[in-house]
């Protein structure tokens, strides 16, 4: 792989740095010497062709790295920086443009600029006649509105001055793989086995196709399928000992499709070449046996069109200790359940899982899964040996799982006017209750839910004493059961003694009056003691 790694926080600071440079240094105004400006122009010329000559090679991933500052100023002038003046005139002299569209002070856009850098390198040296050229959106609002930058980063590409979305990876892997495809070359030819050998050391992932003559429908549709894909390198060749270089388990002579990945899996026969059919599979196989989540890929992840999906969330070093295994399961499971493991330390990434299962707390090996198609969502209660998270995937699958249920500890309702409910006494307090419930249904950070805590609080000390009416209340923030669907805060739902299965609804926005009537008139069709209105 040729991915750079800053090594210290310097070096972010210094690529951030090197970014904005050129909107601190004023522009050369038109007005400026003609011969010094072509001097200048002469100058960069000769510097970009040492540059050239000096870029580490693509093929080769132990490359000897010069100081990144270099590479990275060298990326600096290699990536366009747009603004008011020069915006139309680079997107209409260019056939090919990708833009990156930024903010200074966004994360994920000082993430992707290194990245974006790099991908710059590496296609200048490829000889790829594609532009790549970044604005400031902030500084530029003009210019980036008209090109339909609305968010950050957002990366277009433009094709003779027409935009189309950004629709591959983010690690400058994937950018160039992208960017290469939709400008032209979808495929890559080996011809050689040194070719092979140097693509094998620049590619972690890539789709390898064997042919007699590089014609014909299946070789059409190899193609198709290679531009229509958006993240997967493909390579064909005619000879069988160059393809056993790329796949060693070449199963023909003569027609053969493969997938290759740098992990257990490694290599995935597919026999059938027809595109849409080579796509699916693609897209059923690209994922590693167990996927890291990211900002970046996120998206990809939860557009899966694996619906079955197990998360492992744990520190860094857990993680490590927990991939051989959670790949050997996966291996078991794969194409049924989807395997992602994410660092619990990252809250933007972590966070919101955790709090559907009431663990956003957590530091220990957390392990849930999901199901799509049924909307379930189940949490491994045992400890995470792997024979324990390979039963747990098993049962996932056999539809034997127990779905979860958030719910707060059992509290203490001694000589409480209002029952707390909580998850695990739904069952008991409210649904096998011989008595009428009165269940008020509220959340935190419901606007008018303290509001009408307040009339129940009231009602419930004007109807103290009757024995057939309890009220009671539930956080549905932190509790949930399989009956109790509810959307909107608050809600005040009336369980009649004789049908727990049909919860009258009753008006938030009533009076108290109003409210302690319909209380009434329910408890009158249940029993004939009631207690006068307000």
């Amino acid at each position: 792989m040729y991915k750079l790694k800053p090594s210290s926080r310097f070096l972010f600071f210094s690529l951030i740095f090197l970014f904005l440079l050129p909107l601190l240094t004023p522009s050369i105004s038109a007005d400026e010497d003609t011969d010094d400006l072509e001097d200048i122009q002469e100058l960069i010329a000769l510097d970009e062709q040492e540059e050239v000559n000096s870029l580490p090679t693509y093929e080769n991933k132990d490359y000897d790295r010069k100081s990144e500052a270099e590479v990275l100023s060298k990326a600096q002038r290699i990536v366009l920086e747009l603004n008011n003046d020069n915006t139309k005139r680079a997107i209409e002299e260019n056939e090919y443009v990708l833009v990156l569209g930024y903010a200074p002070w966004c994360a994920r856009s000082a993430e992707l600029m290194p990245r974006f850098a790099e991908a710059a390198n590496v296609l200048k040296g490829l000889g790829s006649t594609l532009s790549m050229a970044k604005i400031d959106a902030e500084r530029y609002p003009k210019a980036a509105s008209n090109l339909e930058i609305k968010g950050y980063p957002t990366l277009l590409l433009f094709v003779n001055g027409s935009s189309q979305p950004y629709t591959g990876g983010f690690s400058s892997e994937e950018i160039v793989i992208w960017a290469r495809k939709k400008t032209g070359a979808p495929v890559i030819r080996t011809n050689s086995v040194n070719e092979a050998n140097e693509f094998l050391k620049k590619h972690s992932m890539f789709a390898v196709g064997l042919f007699d003559k590089f014609e014909g429908p299946d070789h059409e549709e190899f193609v198709k399928a290679a531009k229509a894909d958006n993240e997967i390198q493909f390579v064909e060749t005619s000879s069988e000992e160059i393809a056993k270089v790329l796949f060693p388990d070449v199963q023909s002579t003569k027609l053969f499709f493969g997938l290759v990945k740098s992990e257990p899996e490694q290599y995935t026969v597919f026999g059938n070449f027809d595109g849409d059919r080579i796509l699916q599979f693609l897209e059923n196989n690209k994922f590693p046996l167990v996927t890291t989540l990211t900002e970046f890929n996120s998206a990809k992840v939860y557009s899966s069109p694996n619906k079955r999906q197990v998360y492992v969330f744990a520190d860094a070093d857990d993680l490590k200790k927990l991939l051989e295994p959670l790949q050997e399961i996966a291996l078991r499971f794969k194409s049924k359940i989807m395997f992602i493991n994410v660092d619990i330390r990252e809250e933007n990434l972590a966070k919101p899982f955790l709090t559907l299962f009431g663990l956003e707390e957590s530091d220990d090996i957390v392990i849930i899964a999901f199901d799509y198609n049924s909307g379930a969502k189940y949490l491994l209660e045992s400890d995470p040996a792997p024979r324990h998270i390979e039963d747990f995937c098993t049962r996932l699958l056999d539809g034997s799982l127990s779905p979860h249920y958030k719910s707060q500890p059992v509290p203490d309702n001694k000589n409480a006017t209002t029952l707390t409910v909580v998850g695990k006494t739904f069952d008991e307090l409210v649904l096998h209750s011989p008595k009428n419930i009165l269940l008020e249904v509220h959340t935190p950070w419901c606007i008018n839910c303290e509001t009408t805590s307040k009339q129940m609080e009231k009602l419930a000390k004007h109807f103290e004493g009757l024995e057939n009416l309890i009220f009671a209340r539930i956080d549905a923030s932190t509790n949930e059961h399989p009956h109790l669907q509810v959307e909107d805060y608050p809600t005040l739902l009336f369980y009649p003694a004789s049908d727990k299965s049909n919860p009258i609804n009753l008006p938030t926005k009533s009076s108290l009056k109003e409210l302690a009537a319909l209380i009434n008139k329910h408890l009158k069709s249940q029993e004939p003691s009631t207690k006068d209105e307000l």
